[in-house]
């Protein structure tokens, strides 16, 4: 039986190819699709000092509001719109602006621990995990972090060697059993991309 609004939740690795599956959902239910990212819901830390944001864990589940991100996903799901915080990655801190979210028959929960958490995973009618080779997952990450985040190569292996790496394997890895659909190779899988569009099509009443 359709539903009203799907949430999908998307999981894998940080730089798996999530963003790759998501833009190609997006592609096919244009309009009616709406991402929520896990990262947008960082804490802000914002009683501490630059050096001390520097220096967090940004890879377990203590660095989330996930709270809050569960309280407007119900709240989307209900037909209420939200305001979703943004994140600069430049200052480690909650930026100042936020998004105003409508309700779609799609939303997306996009986030490497969204499936490690129990409750996000009652609200999803898909879950997805992304699972990508360790070393391409690497070279992937340093390639985005200086480019996008202004990251140097030394901080962004420091902090993979410290933190990404052993929270893959106490957290996200883990969690890849909740999935109902796991997609080897991320982005670079069509034919599992088009199965899980294919399945969500099946779910899904258009206008």
């Amino acid at each position: 039986m359709k539903k009203d609004i799907c949430v999908v939740g998307i999981a894998g690795g940080s730089a798996s190819g999530k963003t790759t599956i998501v833009n190609n959902i997006k592609e096919l239910f244009k309009n009616n699709i709406e991402l929520i990212s896990h990262d947008n819901y960082y804490l802000p830390n914002d009683d501490k000092t630059m050096e001390q944001r520097v220096m967090l864990n940004y890879d377990h589940p203590s660095s989330f509001d996930t709270d809050k991100m569960i309280d407007d996903i119900k709240r989307l799901k209900s037909g209420e719109m939200i305001y979703r915080p943004v994140y600069d990655y430049t200052k480690h801190t909650r930026s100042k602006e936020v998004v105003a979210v409508y309700p779609k028959k799609v939303i997306i929960i996009e986030g490497i621990l969204i499936l490690e958490d129990p409750r996000l995973r009652e609200l999803m009618d898909i879950k997805v995990f992304v699972d990508t080779d360790a070393d391409e997952r690497l070279m992937r990450r340093i390639l985005r972090d200086t480019k996008e985040r202004g990251r140097t190569v030394e901080s962004v292996l420091n902090q993979y060697v410290t933190t990404v790496k052993p929270m893959h394997e106490q957290f996200v890895e883990p969690s890849k059993k909740y999935a109902d659909i796991i997609i080897p190779r991320g982005g670079e899988n069509k034919i599992g991309i088009h199965i899980l569009q294919e399945h969500l099509k099946l779910k899904i009443d258009f206008d």
